[in-house]
């Protein structure tokens, strides 16, 4: 039996409460399938650096690296300095495992969901490559004369040509997939979304796509600055199908994605190295005012553990999570993806883990 070996960090806030839901429907949907999945636990959250003063080591990022994947709950303490531990613990996965491609699936499920007037599950399905490691999160920058009238901060934004290249690449080879996969005639469609026009800088992005689009030629070539996209997601939605742009922008466009499909309660992503460990994590932070309230929605951290099974290439197992978020979700049995939806965050995962038992139920009373 194959067994993959996935660390789980908790993290803080509600990030705990989400992962224990995500961790009870991995244990439902695997049960009885040919391999396993064998859990290790980290500690490193706002709540143990206040305990223990220590960071993500070195050693630890090595260990990571020899797992298949590992899952995230959610980073941020109010009783830490701010963004402390979230670039040890998560920019240490992203830099220290090369973590090149964020991976965000925008898939709205139940058309009451979504804040935008007469827009359905049919308009909004499409999914955003975020270059992940580099621009103006690449930590290069600092403060002069801090705290001073003549404070100076600065940053610089970094984009090399192998690192615009790989995502670029990774986001054609998806929206190739995509079109592949669909029945209803939609081609494959490729936005760069940049502000090559103000950063010029930005150009990079415009010439490398050109070329490497040489090589895609069934793969409609679009471009549109990041104003305008954001734009677009509530005018026409149903115009994207696969998204490529800048850390930055990513960052942004994809909160609004979230809500577009129903909240940040239902988001997920992977942050990936393809063929290489990779991370998944809901996209919501710890929410501290949440914590401990059983009442936030874990459906992000179970995408999440979806995503990471569509990863290790257990795809099957992914469609059934996938499948029974979609089902709880259309039917109104679970009428909200945030905390009003009336239900408690161990309610959700209960009902997710009943879904996905039925569902191997009746593929085994079928067959």
């Amino acid at each position: 039996m194959k067994t993959y070996n996935i660390g789980v960090i908790a993290g803080d806030g509600i990030g705990p409460e989400v992962v224990a839901e995500g961790l009870k429907v991995l244990r439902a949907v695997t049960a009885g399938e040919d391999f396993d999945c064998n859990l290790v636990e980290y500690p490193y959250s706002g709540d143990y650096y206040l305990k223990t003063k220590e960071l993500v080591p070195e050693r630890v990022i090595e260990e990571w690296r020899t797992l298949d994947a590992v899952f995230l709950g959610a980073i941020g303490h109010p009783d830490v300095e701010p963004g402390l531990v979230e670039r040890s613990v998560i920019l240490g996965l992203r830099f220290g495992l090369d973590l090149y491609i964020n991976l965000r699936p925008i898939k709205l499920y139940a058309a009451h969901l979504c804040p935008l007037k007469d827009k359905g599950p049919q308009d909004i399905d499409f999914v955003v490559v975020r270059e992940n490691t580099e621009g103006l999160y690449a930590q290069i920058g600092g403060f002069l004369k801090k705290g001073t009238p003549d404070e100076v901060a600065t940053v610089t934004g970094v984009y090399t040509r192998k690192g615009v290249e790989r995502a670029v690449r990774y986001a054609f080879d998806l929206a190739q997939q995509r079109a592949a996969g669909r029945d209803n005639g939609r081609p494959s469609r490729l936005t760069l979304v940049d502000k090559s026009n103000a950063i010029r800088p930005q150009d990079i992005w415009r010439r490398t796509y050109d070329e490497v689009a040489e090589e895609y030629p069934e793969v409609e070539k679009d471009y549109a600055y990041v104003d305008a996209c954001t734009m677009w997601m509530v005018k026409k939605p149903e115009w994207f199908d696969t998204i490529v742009t800048t850390n930055l922008f990513g960052d942004i466009i994809t909160d609004l994605g979230a809500m577009l499909q129903g909240g940040m309660g239902i988001a997920a992503s992977g942050n990936l190295h393809p063929g290489k460990t990779s991370m998944f994590e809901p996209i919501h932070g710890s929410a501290p005012k949440y914590a401990g309230k059983n009442v936030a929605c874990p459906l992000g951290a179970i995408m999440a553990v979806s995503m990471m099974f569509d990863y290790l290439g257990e795809k099957r197992v992914a469609q059934r999570v996938e499948n029974a978020v979609a089902d709880l979700l259309a039917s109104g049995a679970i009428p909200s993806a945030d905390s009003r939806s009336g239900l408690s965050t161990s309610q959700i995962g209960d009902m997710m883990t009943e879904a996905v038992s039925r569902q191997a139920r009746l593929v085994e009373t079928r067959s």
